[in-house]
């Protein structure tokens, strides 16, 4: 098993930028692709940006040009820089392992961002 720490969450306001980090207990990049998921009050769980084993990248439509997925393997540590952020990214972000289309391990607690004005 592999727990997942996320932080970086907080209030900004619409324009604004924030960067998310995800602790992982072991090292998992080099085997799965890894990915930020978000849950937004009343809407199902969705993956918003990913990056593969090889280091490849991909983006939901809403997030492309703005997000941009990175990692840090010595760290175990994925990272999700946000910028030009507006109120729909409002939700609880996640990172988690995937295949297959699903996610690998037990979600974390995740981390609450608010954009706001």
């Amino acid at each position: 098993q592999v727990q997942f720490v996320e932080s970086g969450g907080g209030l900004v306001q619409p324009g604004g930028s924030l960067r998310l980090s995800c602790a992982a207990s072991r090292r998992i990049f080099s085997f799965y692709v890894v990915g930020w998921y978000r849950q937004a009050p009343g809407k199902q769980r969705e993956l918003v940006a990913a990056i593969a084993a090889g280091g490849s990248t991909n983006y939901t439509d809403s997030v492309k040009g703005r997000f941009t997925i990175s990692r840090d393997s010595a760290k175990n540590t994925l990272y999700l820089q946000m910028n030009s952020m507006k109120p729909e990214d409002t939700a609880v972000y996640y990172c988690n392992a995937e295949s297959s289309g699903r996610p690998v391990y037990d979600w974390g607690q995740g981390t609450q961002v608010t954009v706001s004005s």
